[in-house]
Formats: C-alpha cells, structure tokens, sequence
C-alpha cells in the first residue's frame, strides 16, 4: 500500500464528533482523512452528519420559523403592532432551512480544506492491522492509518409495533421534511425529539398528541422543573398522554390508525401523521471485521474507557457509539480530547458537567444533579429558585414563564446543579456549566455583579435565594 493510501489519523464519520476530531488532529500536525457516506437529496456528499443534515440544524431552523409566526398571530399585538391576513408558506420554511443546513455542511467541507483533512467518501469498514476498507458507488479502495477513531453516529430507533411507511409514518428526519401541516399529528416519545418536533407542527396549527410510556415527564431533568415545562405545553395545546404503550400502528385510507394501551385501558386513535421519537442507537453494525474484536458494553455501545481508548490499541470511539449523553457538544469534546491525545497532549473531559437542552419555548436545560439525585443520595442540600415572572427583562421581552434553580451543598455551599426553563435557557446554562466547572459556591454567584436588566440576573437571583437572600421575591430557606 503506497504511502498516499497511509493515514496517522483515519476518523469514520464526519458528523459533530468526527469532523471536529479530523479538525483538530490536523492541526495538531498529524496527517488525517475522514471517510463518510452522507449524502444530501441530490446524491452529493454533504458533511455534519445527521445533526447538521437531518437533526440539531434544520430542527432549530423550524423551530425559529414557526415560534416567529406564532408571536405574530399572539404576542406582537400587545407590543403595538398588528397584522391582517397573517399566512405562512412551509415551501419557504423548507427552502430557509435548507439553505442554512447547505451553508454549515458547506462550511465543514471549507474547514477540511483549509486544515489539509481527505474527505474520504464512501462506507468505511474496518479490517485487522488498522486497515480501512471504503465501498464506493464504482467500487472499493483501501486505506491504512496508524489510528482509527469511530464517530460513526446513531440512528433513530424503529418500532416493530409501527413500522415506517413514508410520509405517513416518519421518524425525526421525516418529520423535517413535511412539506404542509397535518391537521392531527401523532408523536410517539416526549423525550427531546418528540417535543421539539411536536411544538414545530402544533405553533403551525396542528392538533398534537404526544404519547409517552413513562409516567413521569421527563424523568432525566429535575421534578419542578418538569412540572412547570409541562404545565407550559399544555397550556399551549400540547397533548401529551403519560404512562401510554403504543400496541400498534397501521396506515389505513391515507390515516394512520394508533392502538395504544393507558393505565391497562386499551385505546384507538386515527392521525393523520405519525413520529416515532423513541431514542436513537448507536451505528456499530457491519463497520469492522469480526477479528477486529472490538467489545461491546451491555448497551450496544462500544466499550471504551476516560479516554474514549477502546480494547484494541490504537483504535478510539467517540459520540453517539460510547457511553454518556447522545449530544453533539459531548462528542466534539471527545473529539478533540481524542486529537489531543493522539499528539500527546491528554486532558479529559468533566461528564457530570454536560449540558443538556430542549429548545421547546419555554427552553429547558439543566447542568448536575438534580433534587431527586441529591436526595437519593442522601446529600444535604440547599435549593433556591426564582421565577422569570419577576424579572423586569423578561417581562419586557413578554416571556414569563419558568425559573432558574440552583442546588447547592449544604455545607461547603457548592453549586452541585442548576436548572433552568425559561426564556433564552440554552445561554443561561452556559453560566452555570462556567461557575460550577470553576468550584463555584451559590455564595460566589451571588456575589457577582450581572448586568441590569438581564435574564442573567434571575441566575443572581436564584443564587441569593439558596441562602433567603433574594431581593426581588419572598424566598423561603429550603434546607434538606
């Protein structure tokens, strides 16, 4: 194999994990390529895998399209402003979302050229020795690298109780694409998916009903922030059912017909469309060779250890195929910690300080432990919250709902998590991922000065409220 054919670095998968790790170690001097297989509706190569194709991007594009078109049908009157014959057009909302989805992917492939990384493209399959088999449309070619690193992504779970038909019965990146609203929709999953996808629909005018087999709602984030997210949605028109078992699903005269079971009672529903959002999983099949023996953990996913280091040496695996949250920041930080150390730079990555977000309105987000954690785990605590609804910005701004919550350490007053919903939450939590990676106490936040007036200053505010301090509210001492 000639030396053009010989990588240091080969990364397969270009998605948040792999394109960022292909970045860095070419900075850090190494010689890399990236080998994926995404292609856009034209058949061309397109980068970013499916969080810039088919996932984060375009979702937050519709989402900021249709939370527009609902503030001018309800909010912008009380600001003064006033519309007659107020129409949307999806066609439009569609184009705008391509076109940023086509100006990111496109960037990525200037990011490559710019570092000197190979943008490899086909399906990459790997083979003892560290060599990398990639199928082609015209055929196969062969690579070697002295390291391999697996970003190869995850793919929506399917349910065999509600098989895919097209447009009728989608996943997430079917339901991206609808190209007019349905009059009744039906979600499967009030996880992060299923309420982004489901808010995007109901703010145009469809009537959502979300089905959720769990009975708590979204049992990961904190208790109290959850029941006010979700006295939100329904206040909104949000539908969602809890503590429902979707037992089949079949497309009937252009319907799709839902048979579903609630507390042991069985149920029928008819939709007009239907998402599946049950959680995605990891893409391992047929990417390497069975003597490549590579170890699975009881999840599907790749066993790897702090370093994201799997069994066989040499080979890394990084993103949605690893353990920890299925979240793009996490796996461009293993990305780049990965990169590191492969130049022989090691660091590791903090992951009980990852964020996580649903960028529903109001957004929700949250960092650390959450109440019922702390007291499973039976530490002390103290709790302070405070309520947008008595922020001056967020009164001007319009938008009330929700609150920012700190936990903190009972005795050493450290900031153990912070959750938020509410106006703009996704910046907010930034804060707190700062503060507490610094070994903040609620002490030090309250002791800052933030800008007046300012979302931030609920974050202030909440911080003087773990020890009765707030100024802006009666605030009541929660010691557990």
């Amino acid at each position: 194999m000639s030396d053009n054919n010989h990588y240091e670095v080969v990364v397969i998968g270009a998605g948040p994990a792999g394109y960022v790790a292909a970045i860095r170690c070419a900075q850090l001097g190494l010689k890399t390529a990236c080998v994926d297989a995404w292609e856009d509706e034209s058949g061309a190569a397109s980068l970013g895998g499916t969080c810039l194709n088919v996932g984060c991007i375009p979702s937050k594009a519709l989402l900021e399209s249709s939370e527009k078109y609902e503030q001018s049908l309800h909010e912008f009157k009380d600001h003064g402003i006033s519309f007659s014959g107020i129409e949307f057009d999806v066609g439009t909302m569609q184009a705008r979302k391509n076109k940023i989805v086509k100006e990111l992917t496109g960037g990525i492939k200037q990011l490559f050229k710019a570092n000197k990384v190979s943008h490899l493209f086909g399906r990459a399959f790997i083979k003892p020795e560290h060599k990398i088999e990639i199928t082609q449309a015209d055929g196969k070619t062969s690579i070697s690298a002295d390291n391999i690193i697996i970003a190869s992504g995850s793919s929506a779970v399917e349910m065999g109780c509600a098989p895919l038909v097209a447009d009728k019965i989608v996943d997430s990146s079917g339901a991206l694409a609808f190209d007019s609203v349905p009059q009744k929709l039906g979600v499967i999953g009030a996880g992060v998916i299923g309420l982004e996808l489901g808010s995007v629909w109901r703010r145009l005018g469809a009537e959502v009903i979300v089905l959720e087999a769990q009975e708590n709602f979204l049992a990961m984030a904190d208790v109290q922030i959850a029941k006010d997210a979700q006295r939100q949605f329904k206040k909104q028109g949000l539908d969602i059912r809890l503590n429902t078992r979707l037992v089949a699903a079949e497309v009937q005269d252009e319907k799709v017909e839902l048979h579903y079971k609630q507390a042991d009672q069985e149920h029928a529903l008819t939709v007009d469309k239907l998402i599946v959002a049950v959680g995605r999983t990891p893409n391992v099949e047929k990417l390497w060779d069975d003597s490549v023996e590579l170890l699975l953990d009881e999840g599907g996913f790749i066993n790897v250890n702090d370093q994201c280091e799997t069994n066989v040496p040499g080979i890394y695996a990084i993103g949605d195929v690893v353990r920890g949250p299925m979240l793009a920041h996490k796996g461009s930080e293993e990305g780049i910690m990965v990169a590191e150390g492969i130049a022989g730079h090691p660091h590791q990555i903090n992951y009980d300080l990852i964020p996580s977000v649903i960028y529903t309105h109001p957004e929700i987000a949250w960092v650390g432990k959450t109440e019922q954690e702390l007291k499973a785990s039976g530490i002390g605590y103290n709790a302070g919250a405070f309520p947008f609804a008595a922020s001056g910005r967020a009164k001007a701004m319009g938008n009330t709902a929700g609150m920012v919550k700190i936990l903190a350490d009972a005795e050493t007053d450290r900031v153990l998590g912070v959750h938020i919903v509410g106006p703009q939450a996704s910046e907010l939590i930034a804060q707190a991922v700062i503060s507490m990676e610094l070994a903040a106490s609620s002490e030090d936040l309250a002791m800052m000065v933030f800008a007046h007036p300012s979302l931030s200053e609920a974050v202030h505010e909440a911080a003087l409220a773990v020890s009765d301090q707030a100024i802006h509210m009666v605030n009541r001492k929660r010691k557990q």
